[in-house]
């Protein structure tokens, strides 16, 4: 009881001080749904992260101002933090200045690269298994695989982030990490099976820090019906990953998309060094709702494909609300062996809203 009334003041307190600053917002996120995948049972699902934030902005004048903001992330079926193991922010936590220059922040966030891609993907980057970007928009790759067990690999922390102001329609982005140990788990040498050609890998000691600083940058251009982008990015163990996508309006309800990646993990792996993805996406509205479609394929190295089509709907309650539908199937070779392929379908149903 004692513990509740802490925690009930020091919310209050921070409410007091967030309508003393009407430049703080509280917003987030809550999803929550069933889903079901072959060889598994029904279970409560989410199609997005649930994420809990805080931001705002300070004017210093003359055209300057002072911008932060803090996620947390959190699940909707047990209230618990995400995972259970990642930070209190795992979403982000950066603070920075914003001005005629650009933006420029520091912390913890998406990488220049990851936040971008998201805009070429049918399901914006959300991680539902119908989605492609947790695996084929980025070609299985992670932005940060010398992270602590369980943490998400698809931001830098100690990092420095700058987005340059948009140009006749052009964009430009950049992130820089520290080479700052981050109490990764130790990996021990994995030797090649000569019979299946799977890949193997060098050790990877514990805690180690990277050789040198992992970065990402992107480019983007955007006008009323097309955009597209060009992202290159090396993480901590040296693996590069160049992306390039594109999405075209020919009526305004509907949004065509395409993106393609080929990722280099020479310094890391012994074989199967190359992977290679791409997808094709398209989001149409009607009525209420927004039909959801994609297909994509990933290649490691000429070996072993993973086909995934997917199929979602979403239909609008409010502006804020929306009931979702999401159905896929994806096939993926065996890492064991080449030879052998399963086939895993999947069906959510769920609720998505917005605060």
């Amino acid at each position: 009881m004692k513990k509740s009334l802490v925690a009930l003041a020091l919310f209050g307190a921070f409410a007091a001080t967030a309508q003393a600053q009407s430049s703080v917002q509280i917003y987030g996120t809550i999803d929550a749904g069933l889903g079901k995948a072959t060889g598994s049972t029904t279970a409560v699902t989410k199609r997005d992260n649930n994420k809990l934030g805080f931001k705002g902005t300070e004017d210093l004048g003359n055209g300057l101002k002072a911008i932060f903001q803090l996620e947390i992330r959190y699940e909707s079926d047990t209230g618990t933090l995400e995972s259970n193991s990642r930070p209190l922010f795992q979403g982000q936590s950066r603070v920075g200045l914003q001005g005629n220059f650009g933006t420029v922040r520091l912390g913890r966030g998406l990488t220049a690269f990851q936040e971008t891609s998201t805009g070429f993907e049918p399901w914006s980057g959300m991680p539902t298994p119908a989605g492609f970007q947790t695996d084929l928009t980025v070609a299985a790759y992670t932005s940060d695989p010398l992270s602590a067990p369980g943490n998400s690999r698809n931001r830098f922390s100690n990092a420095v982030f700058y987005n340059s102001p948009v140009i006749a329609g052009f964009q430009f982005n950049a992130t820089v990490a520290a080479k700052e140990a981050n109490n990764n788990a130790a990996v021990a040498a994995t030797v090649r099976n000569l019979t299946t050609n799977a890949t193997g890998n060098f050790a990877l000691p514990a805690n180690m820090a990277p050789a040198s600083n992992p970065y990402s940058m992107s480019a983007t251009y955007n006008n009323a019906r097309f955009a597209a982008m060009a992202a290159y990015e090396r993480n901590g163990l040296q693996a590069k990953l160049w992306s390039v996508g594109a999405s075209f309006n020919p009526i305004a309800e509907l949004k065509l998309m395409a993106s393609y990646q080929h990722q280099d993990d020479g310094n890391f792996k012994i074989v199967n060094t190359d992977t290679k993805s791409w997808v094709l996406g398209a989001n149409y509205d009607v009525g209420p709702g927004k039909i959801r479609a994609g297909y994509g394929q990933k290649t490691p190295d000429g070996v072993a494909k993973t086909k995934q089509a997917s199929l979602g709907y979403d239909y609008n309650l409010s502006k804020r609300t929306y009931l979702y539908a999401d159905i896929s199937n994806k096939k993926s070779a065996s890492v064991a062996n080449y030879n052998n392929t399963t086939s895993v379908n999947y069906i959510g149903l769920g609720v998505h809203h917005n605060f």
